[in-house]
């Protein structure tokens, strides 16, 4: 992975910083350094900088079967320790409008408490029951090796993430209501699009075939909430990064500073490596089968089976 340079781009704000890339081309550095002092409004540094996308433009819709049954899940119970993160989570949604209180819901779901990688709790809700009453949406999404396959050959690159994407769409008040859940603290549905609901990629992938329709194919690759600018030459990569940005700012999209590396030359998109010169396998993605244990049943077979499959491009005779 190319070395990257930690920049702050706000003078009031030293900790607002971005990441770019390490050995620039002088006139490349000033020319970034400047345009992103001047768009720093376009990122997002707290729930409180998200405006949302107008919902005139797209909300998210569920599109429940009729004569689909509603169902309450029966609510469970949490040790002390979770119920601290649950409650803790629900007062920071309430803060940034994200949730509000439901009285004699039809729809009732659970909410699951999982343990992420980095020792921390996760909060998600089981709308096992609402997904299996929503049709599939057969919007078509690119073919994820085909979107990687033509990144290739640019000499700088810009990888960006919207804050909390899913949550910049709003749900549509007829289906905010189905996607109540309960806690011990109460009752409550979401006023934004979450994930985990379906079809939630697919109303994030139209938005933003809408938006960059005129880049996509040409300056631009997204998939879903991927983003990535590419440029064949150097000296035009700062115009495309800001034909984006006007993009953007039209649509009150806010980018992720954390997430975002501007003017590189190889990265990692869609769990792939993209380099000048092609793409390779994911560093991850090789040591994780590198540090595997031999299989000892059908479980570890399948856990290897997947690892090795998302190398499957980079196997001769893989799939012989």
């Amino acid at each position: 992975m190319e070395e990257l340079d930690e920049m702050s781009i706000n003078p009031d704000q030293p900790d607002h910083k971005v990441f770019i890339g390490f050995r620039l081309p002088d006139d490349i550095y000033k020319q970034l350094i400047e345009f992103l002092k001047k768009r720093r409004n376009s990122f997002a540094w707290s729930h409180s900088d998200m405006v949302g996308i107008d919902p005139k433009v797209i909300v998210h819709r569920l599109q429940v079967d009729p004569d689909h049954q509603p169902i309450k899940q029966k609510r469970r119970k949490f040790a002390p320790e979770r119920n601290k993160v649950i409650n803790e989570e629900i007062q920071k949604l309430f803060d940034i409008s994200s949730v509000r209180e439901v009285k004699y819901p039809d729809w009732l779901a659970n909410v699951m408490v999982v343990k992420k990688k980095n020792g921390k709790w996760r909060v998600c809700i089981d709308f096992t029951d609402l997904n299996k009453a929503c049709p599939k949406d057969s919007f078509p999404l690119l073919h994820i090796d085909m979107l990687v396959d033509v990144t290739a050959w640019h000499e700088l690159l810009s990888f960006m993430d919207a804050y909390s994407s899913y949550n910049q769409i709003l749900m549509h008040p007829d289906d905010q209501e189905k996607a109540t859940f309960v806690t011990k603290r109460g009752i409550f549905c979401y006023k934004v699009m979450l994930f985990g609901l379906k079809n939630a990629g697919v109303t994030y992938q139209r938005l933003v075939n809408k938006m960059f329709t005129k880049m996509l194919g040409s300056t631009m690759k997204v998939y879903i909430d991927d983003m990535l600018v590419k440029s064949l030459f150097a000296q035009q990569h700062i115009d495309h990064i800001r034909q984006s940005f006007d993009v953007l700012d039209q649509y009150g999209m806010k980018l992720n500073p954390t997430k975002c590396t501007f003017c590189v030359s190889s990265g990692k998109f869609l769990g792939y490596l993209v380099i000048q010169r092609g793409i390779e396998a994911n560093p991850d993605q090789i040591q994780s089968i590198e540090g595997i244990k031999s299989p000892r049943c059908i479980k570890d077979v399948q856990k290897l089976t997947g690892r090795v499959a998302a190398l499957n491009i980079f196997i001769s005779k893989s799939f012989e």
